[in-house]
């Protein structure tokens, strides 16, 4: 699988969602819908406490991603907040919420994209320095 940097960002999030107990996590590739977004990603808080922490870290991710963030919107006790990355926007709701407003219905011909596959894709490894400098002091040890 091909991994753009768009959908390295949603792997990004959805990590730490999981890490963070989110519900119900689902990503949806809108870019053939929406002018707007490539990827939607849905996810359930338990609580008002928990959509605000699962905010803050999804602030805390995209900053150390160096993604820009567009915006968020969240209304105090709404139940909904928005976070829109540009490529990404990420909609967390409570239950009740998530059962209201249905957003996987409003955009039933995106593609789903699988959630366990794309937390299973392993990072892009650095490749290892080599120390050189270690080589050659054996190197010379053994000459002595």
């Amino acid at each position: 699988m091909k991994v753009s940097k768009s959908l390295a960002l949603v792997k990004l999030c959805c990590v730490m969602l999981d890490e963070k107990k989110a519900e119900d996590v689902r990503v949806l590739d809108v870019s053939a819908q929406s002018s707007i977004t490539d990827y939607l990603i849905l996810a359930t808080g338990t609580s008002e406490t928990h959509l605000r922490a699962l905010r803050v870290e999804l602030e805390k991710v995209l900053d150390a991603a160096q993604t820009h963030i567009v915006g968020i919107e969240t209304a105090q006790e709404s139940g909904w907040t928005v976070v829109d990355a540009f490529d990404v926007m990420v909609h967390l709701f409570t239950p009740e919420n998530r059962l209201k407003y249905r957003l996987e219905n409003l955009w039933k011909d995106a593609v789903e994209v699988s959630v366990p596959k794309l937390l299973a894709i392993p990072k892009v490894k650095e490749p290892k320095k080599r120390a050189t400098g270690v080589r050659k002091k054996k190197a010379s040890k053994a000459k002595k």
